[in-house]
């Protein structure tokens, strides 16, 4: 292919800075324009009101109506933003375990029953991580707030032990460990997550 003789070295300097010239041009653009915001990270890590049923069976009786939400008057029950059901946050609001349960009451599809008793409540079970615990260096805020004392000082081991068999999931502990420390050394593991779902 012949290569054209009117084309010379003023011709490519031309267009080569006119190359420049574009590319930096959208540069500037790519660079100047507004960059998209990710879509917000939905917790995973929120309980179920108390006396919820087994996650698959609230999911089908509960209409996400927010009558439980209404009757939490410390209102530690929140509409999920994902799916609008009805969710606790332990760290934000945990339950307080209130004498009358309203919550539970207030549910007219069932997805929330009944309970004699508050230690037949299961929202979760917390659980330790003692690299982060300062219990060892004698914060024992979470041991003097647990409702049900399922949390105690083994001081033989300067370690803090959480009896799962006692532990009502409520989120007392993983609060106020956020209240008084930097990292939170304690979280409530929902009872969802324990059985799989």
């Amino acid at each position: 292919m012949a290569s054209n003789p009117s084309y010379g070295r003023r011709d490519f300097l031309k267009d080569s800075v006119l190359s420049v010239a574009k590319a930096a041009q959208e540069f500037s653009r790519q660079a100047d324009a507004v960059p998209e915001a990710p879509a917000p990270r939905l917790r995973t890590d929120w309980l179920r009101p108390p006396g919820s049923v087994d996650e698959a069976i609230f999911l089908d009786r509960c209409t996400k109506c927010g009558d439980c939400i209404k009757a939490c008057d410390p209102g530690a029950i929140v509409c999920h933003a994902g799916d609008g059901t009805p969710v606790i946050f332990a760290d934000q609001s945990p339950c307080l375990l209130c004498d009358d349960l309203p919550c539970i009451a207030a549910c007219a599809t069932d997805a929330l029953q009944p309970v004699d008793r508050i230690p037949e409540i299961h929202l979760g079970v917390a659980q330790v991580s003692q690299r982060l615990c300062t219990a060892g260096q004698g914060c024992h805020a979470c041991v003097s707030k647990c409702p049900v004392d399922a949390l105690a000082m083994d001081f033989s081991a300067m370690r803090l032990e959480v009896s799962a068999e006692i532990c009502v999931g409520c989120g007392q502990c993983e609060h106020i460990c956020h209240t008084v420390n930097d990292h939170v050394a304690i979280r409530v593991i929902p009872v969802r997550q324990l059985a799989g779902f």
